[in-house]
């Protein structure tokens, strides 16, 4: 199918061919007929992808701490290499979307096959949206119209946070296609509404709405005289401008308490005598409503109760549809343009005509729903070691398969569910084949090797479906993401009699392999291992916090250290006790001390951090044995105290990823046991898993006992 997608790197806007998406839990599998797109959004994309380095850095100024800071703790190539892989992965353009119901996902309710529905959708052939972000489209509502809906939806989320009554004033600042919808609804909603643009074509379409609208230049004397010199009530902006002057403006257009919501995008730096005197409220409008972007609301498809959030997202495209039924929201004569999807570059080309206020583009009715497509021909019957690849993220992009290919790794397949990102990996490290759905890989007889690199939730039942496929596999951590899960791996593991591989990486560093080596021979004399990890905080709502997804940072990120601690001890886990910052003990908690005993002796501690400084070191390794002592540096420095012949050794920061999967293929094409033994994967597995059934019961938890 086609999909169109932005470059970030130059700005390029491409039709890609890539595989159909699978059909996904909780989501809706849909067929495009239109989408519109949002000229404003997607020229300050394009543009932003145009936009030199310099231009980029100075239109992001808070990314550009950021990469300073880790400039200052990873390295000047770690932070260069981390910045372009992320410029270098595609955007999917759109989010104005109609169609019809071709699939649906488990846990789905309210829709059948067929349904013509409204959603969030990219601008693709065919699309898989969360069940919340899309909504039934009435009979009386053509396919044209309803894709309005999101737009719609964002117009209107701006107009419930001003909170407008009947007879009020309210001002509507930028009429394109946001402020156009905008300025209808309010106008719908009993207000007396004034449209403000310097745009004369955008002025005239309003005034046919029945819209007050005049030149930005005289649009405060009309204000004024329009209310008898007191004041608009509110003011809403739609406009995207890097002027400090629109605000200003809708500063001075208000009234004493005026209200102003932006839902644009403009220069913010706020004259503080303007809100002051008049006392103004300022709020900034987050898209369609409540329940976007909160992982629970879209990805699991909770709801928000009606009684406590009358309007959510889903609920906002309802009654935008409805608005468009009833007559009250006109949206036809907003369309400027009309394009098939192959002549996209019509659009794209011309973003910055403002004589386009709306374009449509028209998708055929027959689609090629392939869920794998062939980029290439490559014949791999003489190699016995092919692998296939799922996943296709950014740990994917940046380690994994640069690490492949620069050791010769013959790859023929690799997937991800929504089809694109695997596509554009496949074309940039020559894959073969691209596809959506990963079991083609399970029953692809030349495959002998997979690796795993999805979301957590997915590792313990990939893993176990790639051993019983008889095919060995690499996983990134962690194996599992509870003990129901380890106990399905075990199973299959034990049936299988493959490979089983997990991305602990930290023991290959080359400077972990060094403190190895100086304490050899020391295993059965107990040490001590100190292990800090200034991981840095994420968001709360971020899916590896959650639990079903992502098992917790505990599980998801603090398996890599106690990897660590068991290789430097030689020894296993016999048990663990974890406590963490604060009065009250959440499964969540970031801000964690982990203490593990090992059979040997060995007593290790793991403080695990998200509240210090991005400015100090990530990770602090230290071991204290028979009178010495080894403190590793953010793996680039490592200084010996107390040993002959040894001080200190310092390079470039190396986490072990070149040696794990050099190593790795090594063992796929000439064989031999899995990289880390089997038993203690389990083991690491297992006393994370007993770490936060020690926070909860506030114990000891014995592993030989979990």
């Amino acid at each position: 199918m086609y999909q169109i997608i932005q470059d970030l790197k130059n700005g390029d806007t491409t039709l890609e061919t890539v595989p159909a998406p699978a059909i996904q839990d909780g989501e809706v599998l849909i067929r495009t007929t239109y989408t519109l797109v949002s000229l404003g959004t997607e020229r300050m994309l394009v543009a932003f992808g145009k936009a030199g380095w310099i231009e980029k850095a100075r239109q992001q100024p808070e990314r550009v701490k950021m990469v300073l800071d880790k400039i200052k703790t990873d390295g000047l190539k770690s932070t260069f290499n981390a910045v372009n892989n992320k410029l270098n992965q595609p955007l999917p353009l759109g989010y104005c979307n109609a169609g019809i119901v071709i699939g649906i996902g488990k846990n789905v309710s309210g829709f059948q096959i067929g349904d013509r529905v409204a959603s969030n959708g990219a601008h693709a052939e065919v699309v898989s949206v969360p069940q919340n972000l899309v909504a039934k489209v009435p009979d009386s509502v053509s396919d044209e119209a309803a894709a309005f809906t999101v737009a719609g939806a964002i117009a209107l989320q701006s107009i419930r946070l001003v909170q407008p009554s009947l007879g009020e004033t309210v001002v509507v600042t930028g009429l394109g296609l946001i402020g156009q919808i905008t300025a209808q609804l309010l106008k719908a909603n009993g207000c007396r509404v004034i449209g403000i643009d310097i745009d004369e074509v955008k002025l005239t379409l309003a005034r046919n709405a029945g819209i007050e609208a005049v030149h930005a230049d005289s649009a405060a004397a009309a204000v004024y005289t329009a209310t008898n010199q007191y004041g608009a009530d509110a003011v809403i902006i739609t406009a995207t401008t890097q002027s400090n002057e629109v605000i200003s403006q809708a500063a001075n257009m208000c009234r004493k308490r005026g209200r102003i919501v932006l839902t644009g995008v403009i220069g913010l730096e706020l004259n503080r005598a303007d809100f002051y005197e008049k006392e103004l409220s300022f709020q900034v409008s987050c898209s369609y409503g409540p329940g976007r972007y909160d992982l629970q609301y879209e990805e699991k498809g909770s709801d928000y109760p009606i009684g406590y959030v009358r309007w959510t997202a889903k609920r906002n495209f309802e009654a935008v549809l409805q608005a468009i039924a009833s007559g009250q929201l006109d949206v036809r004569p907003l369309i400027t343009k009309r394009v098939p999807l192959t002549n996209y570059k019509d659009i794209y080309d011309h973003l910055s005509d403002n004589q386009v206020i709306a374009a449509l583009m028209e998708y055929p009715e027959m689609v090629n729903r392939a869920a794998s497509i062939q980029l290439q021909t490559h014949d791999f019957s003489g190699s016995n070691t092919v692998l296939g690849l799922i996943g296709a993220g950014n740990f994917t992009s940046s380690f994994v398969l640069p690490e492949l290919k620069k050791n010769g790794a013959q790859i023929k397949t690799i997937a991800s569910a929504n089809g694109l990102s695997a596509a554009i990996l496949a074309k940039k490290f020559e894959i073969p084949t691209v596809t959506s759905d990963y079991r083609s890989i399970l029953n692809d007889d030349q495959v002998a090797a997979v690796f795993i690199t999805t979301r957590h939730h997915q590792h313990a039942t990939m893993v176990s479906e790639v051993l019983l496929a008889g095919k060995d596999v690499f996983v990134e951590k962690p194996l599992a993401i509870n003990e129901s899960e380890l106990n399905e791996v075990i199973t299959a593991y034990q049936q299988s009699k493959k490979t089983l591989n997990v991305g602990f990486n930290r023991r290959f560093a080359p400077l972990a392999q060094k403190m190895k080596q100086l304490i050899s021979g020391s295993e059965n004399i107990p040490s001590n291992i100190i292990v800090t990890v200034n991981a840095g905080s994420i968001p709360h709502n971020n899916w590896l916090q959650d639990m079903a997804l992502g098992g917790g940072r505990i599980i998801g990120e603090a398996c890599h250290f106690v990897d660590l601690c068991t290789f430097l001890s030689g020894s296993y886990v016999q048990a663990v006790c974890m406590n963490a910052m604060g009065p009250e003990k959440n499964i969540t908690s970031d801000n964690v001390t982990l203490l593990l005993q090992y059979a040997n002796g060995t007593n290790a501690t793991i403080h695990f951090f998200a509240n210090g400084s991005k400015a100090y070191d990530k990770e602090r390794v230290e071991v204290y044995n028979q009178g010495r002592t080894l403190v590793l540096e953010n793996w680039k420095k490592l200084t010996g105290y107390g040993f002959k012949g040894f001080s200190s050794v310092s390079g470039s920061q190396n986490k072990g990823h070149a040696a794990q999967f050099q190593l790795l293929l090594n063992r796929f094409k000439n064989g031999g046991p899995a990289l880390i033994p089997f038993d203690s994967l389990i083991n690491t597995t297992q006393a994370c898993i007993a770490a936060l059934q020690s926070l909860t019961e506030a114990r000891w938890i014995p592993i030989s006992d979990h």
